[in-house]
C-alpha cells in the first residue's frame, strides 16, 4: 500500500480552489477588470507626461536678483534640491520638468536671461506650462517695479534638451494598479475564502483526511498565488503592448516584477488571514479588510505621487507596504533596477511579512 502523499493532496486542493476562483465573477472583477479599467482610462487620456511639475535651479544661476526671489515664491512649482549629478539624473528621467538657469545678459535694457533645460522624458505641455508661469511672473515684476524698462528678463525660446527615456503616465499608473489588484485579492480573497471554509465546515471535513493543516493552507494559498500571477501577466501585457508601459530590460525586467509581485502577494495574503480570523460574520469582513486596504489605496502612491500630500503625512505614507511595492516596481520597470538595487523597499516588505504572519498565527482560527 502506497503511503499517503501530502504533496498530491495539497496540489488537489490547489487545483479545485483555482477552478473555483476562475468561476468567481467577483474574483475576476476585482483582480483583472477593475485595475484594467483604470489602465484603459489613463492610457487613453494621455500618451505621456510627468506626474508633477518639478523644477530645479541651476547651481550656476545668479541668485542675487529679484527674478530668482520671485521664482522661489511661485506656489505652482516644486523645487528639487541636490548636486549636479542628482539633478541631471532626475532631469533625464523626467522627474524634473525643467532646469532653470538665471544669468546676467550684459544688456542694460534686459538685465537677465532665463534658460530652460529639459529632456525627452518630460511632458512638452509641462515645459510650456513652466514657460507660461515664468512669463507671467516677469510681467508682474515689470508692472510693479520696472514700468519704464522693456523687461527685467527674457526667457530663451530655445529649450535645451538632454537625452532621456520617455516617461508616460502609464509608467506611473500601471504599478499602482498592479498593487491595487494584489492587495485587493490578497486581503479580500483570502479573508472570504477561509472564513467560508470554516463556516461551511470544509476545514473540519479536511480533518477526516490524512492531510496536515499546513498543506491545506499551502494548497489554498498556491491557488490564489497562481491566479494572481496570471492576472499580473495580463495587466503587464496589456499595459506594455497597448500603451507602451516601459520594461527597460524586457524579459529580465518582467521576471523581476513577477518575483516582486509574488513577495507582495504573500504579504497581502497575511492581512487576509488576520481578517478571516478576527471576523465574527461574513458581513464584518469588508469593513475589517478596508482597515488594511483603504489607507494604502489612498496614501501609498497608487493613483498619484505621495509628494502631493502634506509633509507631515508623508512619513506615514512611507511606512505602508504598498508604498514600497509601488516604488520598487516603478524603479524596476522604468529605471531598470534589479531586485538587489531595490533591496531597501523589498526588505521593508519582508519586515512586514514577519510582523503580519506573527499576528496571523495568533489570530487565525480553524473552527
Amino acid at each position: 500500500m502506497r503511503p499517503y502523499s501530502q504533496i498530491k493532496a495539497m496540489l488537489a486542493i490547489t487545483k479545485a480552489s483555482l477552478k473555483s476562483t476562475f468561476r468567481s465573477p467577483s474574483a475576476v472583477i476585482f483582480s483583472i477588470a477593475f485595475p484594467l479599467i483604470f489602465i484603459l482610462v489613463f492610457g487613453f487620456l494621455s500618451s505621456g507626461g510627468n506626474i508633477n511639475v518639478n523644477v530645479a535651479i541651476d547651481i550656476k544661476s545668479d541668485t542675487n536678483n529679484v527674478v530668482y526671489a520671485a521664482i522661489k515664491q511661485i506656489p505652482g512649482l516644486k523645487f528639487v534640491q541636490g548636486d549636479t549629478a542628482k539633478i541631471n539624473g532626475e532631469l533625464s528621467k523626467g522627474r524634473i520638468t525643467a532646469l532653470i538657469h538665471i544669468q546676467k545678459s550684459g544688456d542694460s535694457l534686459v538685465p537677465y536671461t532665463i534658460q530652460l533645460t529639459s529632456s525627452e522624458a518630460a511632458n512638452p505641455q509641462n515645459v510650456q506650462l513652466v514657460k507660461s508661469i515664468l512669463n507671467a511672473l516677469i510681467g508682474k515684476i515689470n508692472e510693479k517695479k520696472y514700468p519704464n524698462a522693456p523687461t527685467i528678463a527674457n526667457i530663451s525660446n530655445n529649450v535645451q534638451q538632454v537625452p532621456g527615456r520617455v516617461y508616460r503616465t502609464i509608467d506611473f499608473i500601471l504599478p499602482g494598479q498592479m498593487g491595487f489588484s494584489l492587495l485587493s485579492a490578497g486581503v479580500f480573497g483570502v479573508a472570504f475564502l477561509f472564513f467560508n471554509l470554516r463556516q461551511q465546515l470544509v476545514l473540519k471535513r479536511f480533518y477526516a483526511t490524512p492531510i496536515r493543516r499546513l498543506y491545506i493552507i499551502l494548497g489554498e494559498a498556491l491557488s490564489r498565488v497562481t491566479f494572481q500571477l496570471i492576472t499580473a501577466v495580463i495587466i503587464i501585457g496589456i499595459g506594455h503592448f497597448a500603451f507602451k508601459f516601459t520594461l527597460v530590460h524586457g524579459l529580465t525586467t518582467f521576471l523581476s516584477i513577477m518575483v516582486l509581485s509574488f513577495i507582495a502577494l504573500v504579504l497581502f495574503m497575511g492581512f487576509g488571514f488576520i481578517v478571516s480570523g478576527v471576523a465574527k460574520s461574513e458581513s464584518t469582513i469588508p469593513p475589517l479588510a478596508n482597515l488594511f486596504t483603504l489607507p494604502q489605496f489612498l496614501l501609498a502612491g497608487t493613483f498619484f505621487s505621495i509628494d502631493n500630500f502634506p509633509t507631515w503625512m508623508q512619513p506615514f505614507c512611507k511606512i505602508l507596504p504598498l508604498t514600497h511595492f509601488n516604488n520598487a516596481m516603478r524603479d524596476i520597470a522604468f529605471e531598470g533596477n534589479s531586485l538587489m538595487d531595490s533591496w531597501g523597499d523589498i526588505s521593508v516588505l519582508f519586515i512586514w511579512i514577519v510582523v503580519v504572519y506573527a499576528a496571523a498565527f495568533k489570530l487565525f482560527k480553524w473552527e
